[in-house]
């Protein structure tokens, strides 16, 4: 493994910053403690900084021996937010904030980011320029979509913008591109069925609601078995089914919640589509009414091809060719998307290892723990890795001549 020396011996001060920005999780645009720390510490470096970007988000400009006057740049990205998840873990950098962690790893995003900047701040060993975009809000609230409607691209013009992301499961030490969709595009639905309520002993005199939601649920299944191409990978999972208040009483409606993932728009119309017919169909048939509120959240993550390449080329370069595996497409959703459809690039896995590291070693039991788990912690052996490869890849970029 080839990484880089100054970022090797900043590795304590680099665990430092990650895990204090751990034991102080924020909300989607809510950043403002965590922004603070990386435009400090970037300034501290002589480096550009631009908060006016979706404020807490914000966008560091390194240029390089040129002084960028060549006009070729690339972008780098890392996310801040946090979950509100409550933690459950025991060790010192534990979350402080009750309801508030960092389950999903942007505390480490954040810190090799940062790595990053110094390390090309103080090499200036390319002609072009690095923008460094630190992204608020990715878990749901729409960061991406923000920075990238009040002008991330036309203020910073760059020719490709990369992503990373930590991926529990994969070992330590592996890190994967590959072209095409890797993360799902999510959508919610809300399905309100309205019945008519009675006494839960006299089932004739009413309509009920939770039996027709019942229906529901599995005909959207048949969605997924019926209706989409079987080469197409689609999920739908009805999460949360809400009914009435007492054990002898037929509510009078029932409301169900739950997500569509797919990897493409067509997709996600056809199982619109489906959901509405099921829908109306229903309401007749048991003489009931059902409503439907489908919104789109997030489009799926779609790494160009040329830029995916490029990406696994320059992680061969860092940890030799078997240790950088075929990207396995996930049916999770990241709103790196929205870049990814303003600008040509790619979103990466990071291995975070497989649960023999001493991140584990803290009474969470065995096996890799997943994201968005309580008791998830980011692995900071590989966190020189992912400041490596960010330099490296910004570095081989703006030496390149894209065919």
């Amino acid at each position: 493994m080839e990484l880089l020396d100054d970022i090797v011996q900043d590795a304590p001060a680099l665990v430092a910053i990650r895990r204090d920005i751990h034991a102080h999780p924020e909300l989607g645009f809510k950043e403002h403690r965590t922004s603070a720390i990386v435009a400090e510490q970037l300034r501290s470096w002589g480096i550009e900084v631009h908060t006016d970007l979706a404020p807490p988000g914000l966008v560091a400009v390194v240029r390089g021996r040129d002084s960028g006057a060549c006009g070729r740049a690339v972008g780098l990205r890392a996310d801040m937010d946090a979950l509100p998840i409550t933690e459950t873990n025991t060790f010192a950098h534990a979350s402080r904030h009750p309801g508030q962690m960092h389950a999903c790893g942007h505390d480490g995003h954040t810190a090799m980011l940062l790595a990053a900047a110094k390390s090309l701040a103080s090499r200036r060993d390319f002609d072009g320029t690095v923008y460094l975009v630190f992204q608020p809000a990715e878990e749901g609230l729409g960061g991406a979509q923000a920075m990238v409607q009040q002008g991330l691209f036309t203020r910073y013009p760059m020719e490709a913008i990369f992503g990373l992301h930590n991926w529990p499961g994969m070992p330590a030490g592996a890190i994967a591109s590959s072209p095409g969709p890797v993360m799902a595009g999510g959508s919610i639905f809300k399905v309100t069925v309205r019945g008519t309520g009675a006494h839960a002993a006299h089932p004739h005199k009413g309509v009920d609601p939770v039996v027709i939601a019942s229906h529901a649920v599995q005909a959207f299944q048949t969605i997924v078995s019926r209706s989409v191409k079987p080469i197409d990978t689609v999920v739908i999972s009805t999460t949360m089914i809400r009914a009435g208040e007492a054990i002898n009483v037929i509510p009078d409606h029932c409301v169900l919640d739950g997500t569509v993932r797919t990897f493409s728009d067509e997709v996600t119309d056809l199982v619109e589509r489906r959901m509405r017919e099921i829908c109306a169909g229903l309401g007749p048939a048991f003489g009931a009414s059902l409503e439907l509120d489908f919104q789109r959240r997030v489009p799926a993550t779609v790494n160009t091809p040329y830029e995916a390449d490029f990406a696994a080329g320059v992680m061969r370069g860092i940890v030799g060719a078997p240790h950088v595996p075929v990207q396995e497409p996930s049916m999770a959703s990241e709103d790196f998307s929205y870049m990814l459809q303003a600008c040509p690039g790619a979103y990466v896995f990071l291995g975070n290892g497989e649960g023999d590291g001493p991140h584990r070693l803290h009474g969470h039991g065995e096996g890799p723990c997943l994201l968005h788990n309580p008791a998830y912690d980011f692995n900071d052996a590989v966190l020189p890795l992912g400041a490596t490869y960010w330099v490296r890849l910004a570095q081989a970029w703006l030496a390149h001549t894209r065919p």
